[in-house]
């Protein structure tokens, strides 16, 4: 005879499994690759069993989590399949923390926790997406754009005393790397040989530089104050810094903080030295705009 508490908590692992399983039919049947489709149905048949499973112990239909199905195909449909899937599988570790909790009275459960830790993170480590694959290229763009136009941007702004004027420049600038740093991309992954496709790589650099550029520009459009807009120019870039280094974190299971924080020193730092940079400049050159 199973105690109330536990009787709960298998209920709520049993609510966890048909969402989960709701999850991964409907990202099935949005994905357009056949190998992605076949690892998502593959992982929807092991949390039905499992729902299945604990239904012949609580004996209770339970309906599905319509907020979470919501939440968590809207996440994948914006930020892609591999992310969206490990940011809920990283949001149900309390569920195996109730299967511990169950074990004593369900020993069975060990079997349940076992398969959800390891045949789950197995099949989810398949699943080939081609915007992780060009990840790096997407680093490559985004890395640059943050450490040259906080740099640039810094400097410009004592140098020239004028926010569209900087602005102007920052954009010319902007445009001008973007282009360069895609060709240079272009041209190391042909020369690899790999499986990227060159042009591909070439585009995911050249956006992800151009939409950083834009970005860090705006305070300049907005705001009259030099050197408010370019507090916030720097906040903005901690911003992209801080979701970037996020959606890396999770999608490629990696280290947050170190990322984050090397990231972020890096553009600060460049920032720092080119608005002194700058100050040196205009008082070399006795320029006043």
């Amino acid at each position: 005879m199973l105690s109330e508490l536990t009787r709960q908590k298998i209920i709520t692992a049993q609510r966890n499994e048909i969402t989960e399983a709701h999850i991964y039919r409907l990202l099935a049947d949005k994905t357009k690759d056949n190998h992605n489709r076949d690892v998502l149905l593959e992982i929807a048949e092991e949390e039905t069993k499992h729902y299945y499973y604990w239904f012949t112990i609580t004996n209770t239909k339970i309906e599905p989590d319509k907020w979470k199905i919501w939440k968590y195909t809207t996440i994948t449909s914006l930020f892609g399949l591999t992310f969206g899937i490990k940011l809920m599988e990283g949001g149900e570790k309390q569920a195996q923390i109730n299967y511990d909790e169950i074990i004593p009275e369900v020993p069975s459960a060990i079997k349940i926790r076992d398969e959800e830790q390891q045949h789950e993170n197995e099949l989810i480590g398949l699943i080939d997406e081609e915007r992780l694959e060009y990840m790096s290229s997407v680093v490559l763009g985004l890395n640059d754009a943050l450490v040259e136009l906080t740099g640039a941007l810094a400097g410009l702004t004592l140098a020239l005393q004028n926010s569209k004027l900087i602005a102007m420049a920052g954009l010319i600038t902007g445009i001008a790397a973007s282009l360069s740093m895609a060709a240079s991309e272009y041209l190391s992954t042909k020369a690899e040989s790999g499986k990227k496709n060159p042009k591909k790589a070439a585009i995911y650099t050249g956006i992800a530089y151009i939409l950083t550029v834009t970005l860090l520009i705006l305070p300049y459009l907005v705001l009259a104050n030099l050197y408010l807009a370019l507090c916030c120019t720097l906040v903005l870039a901690i911003l992209i810094i801080f979701l970037f280094t996020y959606y890396i974190a999770i999608a490629k299971t990696t280290s947050f903080k170190s990322h984050f924080f090397e990231m972020a020193g890096l553009s600060l730092s460049v920032a720092i030295f080119s608005f002194g940079i700058g100050f040196i400049i205009r008082k070399l050159f006795g320029i006043e705009i």
